[in-house]
């Protein structure tokens, strides 16, 4: 969740590990009976929904992020939006290093002509333009996304991308992420899991359902987290720091 106005009335420091989507502002609106009665509620329900016995599983515990929509973008088209020589902002660092949230937001319109003002944009620039969406974004722009790894945007949805000093008509790269989870080469290979490998993630609580086809994404320098899409989330009754146990 980024610190606005609003936002800082009820949680003095940002999450770092989504954008956006506000959930944390409503955990923080909870009282201490609130989080202690909805902390031994889960217990309760992960000890029944195992019959109070270890699992045999191999899995691992893994940290969600909610991931709320947001836009990469190239050097150039930050330029045709915001105006020559511009650069990106850094409003906060994101989880995995290097990566932050920009200051800056546009405006996207859908075909249907309807809009969604304050997209924020993620840094640091890529090769390509890619707007994330969940799929009710999705529906409210009039758009059919489909689900693509991040960077795998032939022939995905189009959309127009307004900033302050140009406009953009994107012919395609709008895609709803698939969900996946970061992870790096030593933690992988301690876990056993692979690059691209697909993996059910359980979540437990009154909410509790599995995640399948999750994606695995190996490098280095990341940091243990899944990335889930806000109506994921929802579904899941899900927020940012909340974790998950991913089976292998």
């Amino acid at each position: 969740m980024i610190a606005t106005p609003d936002a800082l009335l009820f949680r003095p420091h940002a999450c770092s590990q989504c954008a956006d989507c506000r959930l944390c502002e409503a955990d923080a609106r909870q009282t201490d009976e609130d989080r202690i009665r909805t902390i031994v509620r889960e217990t309760v329900l992960r000890v029944l929904n195992g019959n109070g016995t270890t699992t045999t599983h191999r899995g691992f515990d893994v940290q969600v992020g909610v991931s709320a929509r947001h836009l990469h973008i190239t050097d150039e088209d930050l330029e045709t939006l915001f105006g020559k020589g511009h650069r990106l902002t850094p409003l906060r660092d994101l989880l995995q290093p290097g990566e932050f949230a920009a200051q800056e937001t546009v405006t996207l319109v859908g075909p249907n002509l309807r809009a969604l003002q304050g997209v924020r944009i993620l840094g640091p620039t890529r090769s390509h333009t890619q707007v994330e969406l969940a799929p009710t974004d999705g529906v409210f722009l009039g758009l059919s996304l489909p689900v693509r790894a991040s960077g795998d945007v032939a022939g995905a949805a189009p959309i127009t991308i307004i900033g302050p000093a140009g406009s953009l008509d994107l012919k395609e790269g709008v895609i709803r992420p698939d969900r996946h989870i970061h992870i790096s080469s030593g933690d992988a290979r301690r876990y056993g899991v692979r690059e691209g490998q697909r993996i059910t993630v359980e979540v437990p609580g009154i909410s509790g359902l599995i995640f399948h086809n999750v994606r695995v994404r190996i490098n280095e320098g990341f940091k243990l987290i899944m990335h889930l899409d806000t109506d994921d989330a929802n579904a899941a009754g899900l927020k940012c720091g909340d974790t998950v146990r991913a089976r292998v």
